[in-house]
């Protein structure tokens, strides 16, 4: 069936535009921009239409922790974010380390999710940093990056003959930079705050240090490298001077240290637990200045589901992590309303490079790219309630908070998967 939208507004986060037009899909496609009108006429009335967010770093706890969050939870979560393409992370029970087990979750989401999924491997086995993955035999089974996640390799010869291996094969590996020593078991920002609180800190140094050797080692092997998480604003210089001396390095930042700061932990509530801990203001704002500049590329949910029982304990014990897959676009549409960045660059981030990054079509508004679309009112105004998030997991820090950005539809491959036109 042949589709065209009009009196859209177009959000082309490859041309950086924002323009009043029309768009028609067909077969799965977007076959014409600004073309004629042809098969059944949708006019959105000047509503937001832009490409399907890609969301690199999403948990699903299949196998091993389903009551947290499944396919199809997730899968539905993300059709109501706006999320077309969600990109899985490996930190399950047991690990994503053997074709067996990725080939097996690949089974469960194309069957569960109404969204694409593509799933990440771990890059040691077991995630425990002593011996590397068949990397080979895991991308042959659909892997499209190799991470340990939370789990920093402390053997630094094993992390260079993985990053070697990598290379050789073109594959990504995505790290978490953090000196895991130094950031074991904090749960706040060293300063004045966290002393005030009790809450035992790190400092953002440790971002930094770990950053360092990750960039050393990249420069050593030559591998493409992505950076998880930057969160601080120490760990933007050494950044800047990757990308500037030509290395394969991209990163990217989290909404939560993009929209909330350390400040917000002021109750102690355990929703705002998350890893790397939230930071200071000047380091939040600082993120955002990376993101306007390029330095960071990249915008993240991080989406980690935690049941009620390992968030209700004292704040240093509970879980780390927070759902946000449908909170991700109304989260980072408050960075557009500060002014800091417009809606062409924040799509960019949220869309078009990470589909870059992983060789993806989608991310993009041109003739031939995958009809994986998203309409939205960015000034729709609405209060978070946890409970009605499909997620299975309710665990979001903007529970009870006013937010503006409303989905009114997602399409995959043209195809409605949530809302309605």
């Amino acid at each position: 069936m042949t589709t065209t939208y009009i009196n859209a507004r177009l959000i082309n986060p490859a041309t950086r535009t924002d323009a009043l037009g029309g768009l028609t899909v067909a077969n799965g496609q977007i076959t014409a921009i600004d073309g004629p009108q042809v098969g059944t006429i949708v006019d959105l009335d000047g509503a937001c239409l832009a490409p399907g967010i890609v969301d690199i770093g999403v948990k699903i706890c299949e196998p091993g922790e389903r009551h947290k969050e499944s396919y199809a939870s997730a899968g539905a979560a993300a059709a109501a974010g706006g999320v077309t393409t969600i990109v899985t992370r490996p930190d399950t029970d047991p690990a994503i380390d053997t074709p067996e087990v990725l080939e097996f979750i690949a089974k469960r989401a194309e069957k569960d999710s109404p969204v694409k999924v593509h799933p990440m491997a771990a890059l040691t086995k077991g995630r425990a940093g002593s011996e590397m993955v068949e990397i080979g035999f895991l991308q042959d089974a659909g892997a499209v990056a190799f991470t340990d996640c939370d789990h920093v390799i402390t053997n630094t010869k094993v992390y260079q003959r993985a990053l070697t291996y990598a290379r050789s094969l073109g594959a990504l590996v995505i790290g978490h930079v953090q000196e895991p020593t130094l950031s074991k078991g904090a749960c706040a920002t060293s300063g004045k705050f966290a002393s005030l609180r009790g809450l035992p800190a790190v400092s953002p140094m440790a971002e930094r240090m770990g950053l360092d050797r990750d960039i050393a080692l990249v420069e050593m092997t030559g591998a493409k490298y992505h950076a998880d998480q930057i969160t601080t604003a120490r760990a933007i210089p050494p950044l800047k001077r990757a990308k500037a001396n030509g290395l394969d390095v991209t990163a990217g930042v989290s909404i939560h240290h993009l929209t909330l700061n350390e400040l917000d932990v002021a109750n102690y509530r355990t929703f705002f637990k998350i890893k790397p801990p939230l930071r200071c203001e000047d380091d939040r704002i600082a993120m955002i200045e990376a993101l306007a500049d390029g330095t960071i590329d990249i915008i993240h949910s991080m989406h980690t589901p935690q049941d009620e029982e390992s968030k209700r304990l004292p704040f240093e014990e509970a879980a780390s992590g927070a759902v946000a897959l449908e909170t991700l676009f109304p989260a980072a549409l408050r960075v557009v309303n500060s002014g800091m960045i417009d809606l062409p660059t924040l799509w960019a981030a949220l869309s078009l490079n990470p589909a870059n990054l992983l060789g993806l079509a989608q991310g993009r508004l041109e003739v031939g790219a995958p009809a994986d679309l998203v309409v939205f009112d960015p000034s729709a105004p609405f209060i978070m309630d946890r409970f009605k998030l499909k997620s299975k997991s309710k665990n979001t820090p903007f529970d009870g908070q006013r937010m503006e950005g409303r989905i009114i539809a997602t399409l995959v491959e043209g195809e409605l998967v949530h809302g309605t036109l």
